[in-house]
Formats: structure tokens, sequence, C-alpha cells
């Protein structure tokens, strides 16, 4: 099995712990206060992190210190937007402006001065899939009527969404890819990147939660499984994954990739709460990953 597959079965598997876990993380949103709960769910990953990677410490050389701090603040940035935005919208509008990122991305990275140096523009296949996928985050996200009029929490969404690209593309500015790409920045180990994007993520959240919100928490068996789940796989083992399958993959296909989010949480709520979704939301479902083999299976791949 090659690298590449490899990469992405590896990140389908993420994505499919983000979105199976979304009933789970929703549920216990009734106990301990949302930021209050990324914040924890940072620093568990953390503290896992540092212990897996100790022999990585005195090999961090400056060029990681930085690019980990800036990865770390875009994140945080992105987390706490997102969570903030979703206070003063509905969670519809949050899902739909955040799935922008699918756009941004391609959109972003056909800039010479924004994607990695030596590397190709998306091509036709990608902006494709890109089209499908958007068009099936519509379907799934945005319900008729529930789109007009802009307000701070849809703004706060949008900067979620340019935070997140962002974190994409330079990532994929600082990945170690390999001699030969052509890359201009220093190329960090994935496994540096990895626990100092969520080293300092962690770090940032800890100074802006008490801003952002009153935390709280009534802690009971429920909270700690689902952080427990939460850091050790969809945070922890989430961003070793990604800053390693960037290594191979190019972030358009990433972020497709990652649009499969809200069709894994669509069939967790159709298989573990039985709720009857309609034909729209399966459409929806149907669109994205058609855009997502679109991508993949047709044409050339670019931006390598």
């Amino acid at each position: 099995m090659s690298r590449s597959v490899r990469a992405h079965l590896l990140l389908f598997c993420v994505v499919g712990v983000w979105g199976s876990t979304f009933v789970l993380v929703k549920s216990v949103l009734r106990d301990i206060s949302p930021l209050l709960f990324n914040l924890l769910r940072m620093a568990l990953a953390f503290l896992c992190l540092a212990v897996l990677y100790r022999k990585q410490w005195r090999r961090i050389r400056r060029a990681g210190w930085i690019s980990g701090a800036l990865l770390g603040f875009i994140l945080a940035v992105a987390y706490q937007f997102q969570t903030a935005g979703l206070k003063l919208t509905t969670p519809s509008k949050s899902a739909f402006i955040t799935g922008l990122t699918l756009v941004l991305v391609p959109v972003l990275g056909a800039l010479p001065g924004v994607r990695r140096s030596g590397s190709l523009p998306p091509a036709w296949n990608v902006w494709l899939g890109v089209v499908l996928a958007f068009s099936g985050v519509f379907l799934l996200a945005a319900p008729p009527g529930d789109l007009t009029g802009i307000g701070t929490g849809d703004l706060l969404s949008l900067g979620c969404a340019f935070a997140f690209a962002g974190h994409i593309i330079f990532q994929d500015r600082v990945s170690d890819k390999g001699a030969g790409t052509g890359t201009d920045l220093a190329a960090i180990p994935f496994e540096q990147l990895a626990l100092l994007q969520v080293g300092f993520c962690t770090l940032f959240m800890a100074a802006s939660t008490r801003l952002l919100e009153k935390p709280h928490v009534r802690w009971s068996s429920l909270v700690v499984v689902t952080l427990v789940i939460e850091a050790l796989f969809a945070t922890a083992a989430a961003f070793t994954i990604q800053s390693w399958a960037q290594k191979f993959l190019a972030p358009t296909y990433l972020v497709l990739i990652y649009a499969m989010e809200p069709v894994f949480a669509w069939l967790t709520s159709l298989a573990v709460l039985h709720q009857g979704l309609s034909a729209r939301a399966g459409w929806g479902a149907v669109l994205i990953l058609a855009g997502v083999l679109a991508a993949e299976f047709l044409g050339n791949r670019s931006w390598v």
C-alpha cells in the first residue's frame, strides 16, 4: 500500500471519528461550557503528545517553534471563532459558513504567493470536486430561508472558515514533503508540527476562554469519557495524522476529505438516534462523496 493511499485511509478514519462523535459532544455540552471543553480537550491531547514525542523536544529548532506557534494560534482562533459565532447565529448558518473553507482553500491556493513554491494551482477536476462538495454542504447544512441577513455570529463563523483554510495552507507550506519539492519555508517533521501546534493552541485557548465565556462544568462519567475520546482520537491522533498526511496530499484534497465530516455525522444520527433525515440531506451526502471522487479520479493531480 502506497503512502498516499495510506494517508487517504487514515484521514477518512479521522473524519469518521469527528463526524461520529458529534452526537456525543453535543450531549456532553449540557454539563460543560463549550470553550472549557475545547481547552481541556486540547490540554489532555498535548500531554499525550508530549509523552509520545518526548524525544522530539531536543530536536526542535527555531523554525519549528515559530511554525508551531503560528499554527497553534490559527487553530485556536478557528475554534474560538466557531464556538463564539455559534452562540450568535443558528447552527445551520454556522455549519454552512464554516463550510466555505472548502472554497477558500483552492481559491487561496490559486495565488502563487500563497501556495507552496514549485507547486501547481488546482486543476479542473479539483474545482469540479469543490463545487460538488460545497453544493452537498449547502444541502446538508443550509435550510431554505435561513441565510438572510448577516450578523456578528455570521462574521465570526466566516473568520473561522478563513482560519481553518489558513491553517491547512500554512501547514502545507511547512510540512516536510521531502527533497526536491521546492518549498520555500523550513520543513518541520510531522511529530513536531502535531506536538507544537496543539501545545500552543492550548496556551492561546487558556488565555482567551475566560474572556469569551464563564466556564462551568458538572463532572460526570459522560464528561470524562467524552474528553478522553476527543483528546486521544479526535485531537492527538487526528492532528498527528493530518501533519503526516500533508507530506503526501495537497491541501485541496485534504479539505475535500474533511467535507465528509457532516456525512459521517448524518449517518451517525441516522444509526444511533434513529432520526429520519430528509432526502435533501441524503442528496447532499451524495454530492459531497461525488466531489471527493471527482477530485481523486478525474484529470490530473495538482498542487502536490
